[in-house]
């Protein structure tokens, strides 16, 4: 690989390198949506929420007079309440996903997030082995596990978008207001990072093709 190719690779590994730092930091945060109901009366109390992958925290928030009924930032002051989801620990309580969230979404943008970290761990050690042993075909395999990484990072968003949405169709909810948070801003970048720098890595570790088929041709009648 030339000097050239190899700056190329470098400033692609960069990349997909910061794609798995937000990857990692979307699966192990609770930020990914913020609920908020609507509110009739100043100087009452609302709660707000915000859930990730594995866990929701509520925030019940006294408002004070205000021309915004809406309660729709976690930011506010109160009591914080967070607890993991009943189907991921048993003996923790959360009515809310309990009654209202499909247990089959949670847990299956979970399962599909816990595939992708798989995918980047795998990924790495290919690349590892890469760099150790002067074996530049191994960045092939590499990025097909980082690209495949991004992929499953698209579809656990898309899994948990669908989630909300059907949260806040439902009549057994108080939250009619929501709003993506920075969580879920990190696994979109991520999965931006993650797929294109991983099929940007492929283009780059393929080896170069020839300008003209039949010199190949010719040169290997030549070997015989």
């Amino acid at each position: 690989m030339s000097q050239a190719e190899t700056l190329k690779v470098r400033v692609t590994l960069f990349f997909i390198l910061v794609g798995i730092v937000l990857a990692t930091v979307a699966v192990v945060t609770d930020h990914w949506a913020v609920l908020s109901p609507h509110v009739e009366h100043h100087n009452s109390t609302c709660e707000v929420a915000h859930f990730g992958l594995w866990r929701i925290c509520t925030k019940s928030v006294v408002l004070s007079d205000s021309k915004d009924k809406g309660c729709r930032t976690i930011t506010l002051s109160g009591e914080k309440n967070c607890s993991y989801f009943r189907h991921f620990n048993p003996g923790e309580s959360s009515e809310i996903f309990h009654v209202t969230t499909q247990k089959e979404y949670s847990i299956s943008a979970a399962a599909i997030a816990i595939f992708s970290l798989g995918f980047i761990i795998i990924g790495t050690i290919f690349l590892l082995l890469s760099f150790r042993k002067k074996r530049d075909y191994l960045l092939r395999p590499a990025s097909m596990f980082y690209a495949f990484a991004g992929l499953c990072i698209f579809v656990s968003v898309e899994v948990m978008r669908q989630s909300v949405k059907r949260m806040i169709d439902s009549e057994d909810t108080v939250w009619i207001e929501y709003y993506y948070s920075w969580s879920f801003a990190c696994a979109c970048t991520a999965f931006v990072l993650l797929f294109l720098g991983g099929l940007t890595l492929l283009l780059f570790s393929l080896p170069p093709m020839p300008r003209n088929p039949w010199e190949s041709c010719m040169d290997a009648e030549a070997e015989n």
